[in-house]
């Protein structure tokens, strides 16, 4: 219906209607939606700029809390004979002037034994319960000696039907987590149950079996006094210099602070020097990474807050933080007191161009890893605060600021949204005025066509009526 009506506008007139009412309405409307459009795309650009430096500046930020944390910057633990001790820094540690005498005396073990061998380990062997008791032993020849039960509670394990071949044993015994370990080995005697504790003197166990009537045969695993085992129980003994310490595990992290040791070897009479080390080439790489990093960053605000064309050209948000950027170079990051010892990136050569970007100065740096590596390694400290807590510290108290949803980037982005949304509603109130006008506009015209058809019906035939009237004369 609607198709022929539009169809047959102008038909009386001779006027294409429909062309006429689209012109008279996007010229009516032309201005509005041109301006709307041009605020909608203006408010998506400011949208896209700022998002993205929001982005950038939390990637920043996020990559020197990385750096911070990872240890890489930080002084390093050294073993003089990985051999015998490899040693490590405990993440988050400061080392500083560690020289340490070590001696591996005795590694730490964990007792372990095997049953007799038995031909099937599927076939049941008994029922009843077994009691497992954690403990220090003493043994001699490879054999139990004596045992003297530990603090902790024995652990029954309860063996039926249901799990009573050598399979089903040691599935019971891992499942009751009481410190061993099971498992079965073979050769070829047979299967036999394997039992295996934790490291340290006091990891020591026995194994005792309670017989159900009838169904007896779990004794056989018995484990105690007189059973041989493959390796006792003992501690790990460290002379550290010169005074015999004892640990349970081979993984010590409490022997010298801040440094994690591996004993590798035991070498009784073999000392091992254990020192640390500034990663100066790690610093002087990392400094060089970091001024890269910088100016990228730098190279955006610039390009977002340009005066003439940057999207974020009137964002205070955005222009804070770029000020605020380009004075961290002098920001304090840590708390050394030394004489001379550089406190600022500036002290260790790292140098503010005209155009905001920054620089290396190599022999600076280079003569501040050599006098002062301590104080250098300290400006990438984990710490906390705007000032005196480390290069990450500082800038994330930066980052903080600049990315807030309340005065940062944050509000920045939520308050354009909005602004987007309130261009979007006024462009659908248009879009619904404009199609009231075009409404309008057809229906007046189309009334206009309809009465200039008429006349035309009326002039032609008032043509024809003098046309016979003058033939008939």
């Amino acid at each position: 219906m609607v198709d022929s009506i539009v169809n047959t506008l102008g038909a009386g007139s001779g006027i294409d209607i429909t062309s006429l009412v689209n012109q008279l309405v996007t010229a009516n409307f032309q201005a509005k939606n041109g301006a709307l459009s041009r605020q909608s795309k203006t408010l998506s650009q400011q949208i896209s700029a700022a998002s993205t430096l929001k982005s950038d500046i939390t990637s920043f930020a996020d990559g020197l809390n990385t750096l911070a944390k990872g240890g890489t910057v930080s002084a390093q633990a050294t073993s003089s004979d990985t051999s015998i001790i490899r040693a490590s820094a405990i993440s988050g540690a400061k080392l500083s002037g560690v020289s340490t005498q070590l001696e591996v005396r005795q590694l730490a073990q964990a007792q372990a034994t095997a049953s007799s061998p038995f031909a099937d380990r599927t076939s049941a062997i008994g029922t009843g319960t077994l009691t497992l008791q954690l403990g220090t032993a003493t043994t001699s020849g490879g054999v139990i000696t004596g045992f003297t039960a530990g603090s902790s509670a024995a652990v029954n394990i309860t063996i039926d039907s249901s799990n009573s071949s050598l399979n089903g044993i040691a599935a019971a015994i891992n499942a009751a987590n009481a410190g061993v370990t099971a498992s079965i080995v073979t050769d070829s005697s047979g299967a036999r149950l394997a039992l295996k504790g934790q490291t340290g003197e006091a990891q020591a166990f026995t194994l005792t079996a309670t017989e159900d009537a009838g169904a007896e045969g779990l004794a056989a695993l018995n484990i105690g006094v007189g059973s041989a085992v493959g390796t006792a129980a003992q501690d790990a003994i460290v002379a550290v210099d010169g005074t015999a310490l004892k640990r349970s595990s081979n993984s010590i992290s409490d022997l010298v602070d801040g440094v994690k040791l591996d004993l590798v070897s035991a070498k009784v009479g073999t000392t091992v020097t254990l020192t640390s080390t500034t990663p100066t080439d790690a610093l002087k790489q990392v400094l060089n990474d970091y001024v890269t990093a910088y100016n990228n960053l730098i190279a955006n605000v610039k390009a977002q807050t340009n005066a003439t064309d940057g999207p974020l050209r009137g964002d205070a948000a955005a222009r804070s933080f770029g000020a605020a950027l380009g004075r961290l170079n002098l920001t304090t990051l840590s708390t050394v007191t030394t004489t001379g010892a550089p406190r600022t990136l500036a002290e260790v050569g790292i140098s503010t161009n005209r155009d905001g970007t920054i620089s290396v100065r190599t022999a600076q740096l280079d003569a501040a890893l050599k006098n002062y590596p301590e104080a250098v390694e300290a400006l990438f400290a984990d710490g906390s605060g705007a000032s005196g807590g480390g290069l990450a510290a500082a800038f994330k108290a930066i980052a903080d600021s600049a990315t807030s949803a309340t005065i940062g980037l944050g509000a920045t982005i939520d308050r354009y949204n909005k602004q987007q949304s309130k261009i979007a509603e006024q462009q659908d109130r248009v879009a619904s005025e404009t199609d009231s006008y075009r409404a309008r506009l057809t229906r007046q015209f189309s009334n206009s066509d309809a009465r200039v058809a008429a006349y035309k019906q009326t002039a032609a035939f008032l043509t024809q009526q003098f046309k016979t009237n003058t033939s008939n004369n």
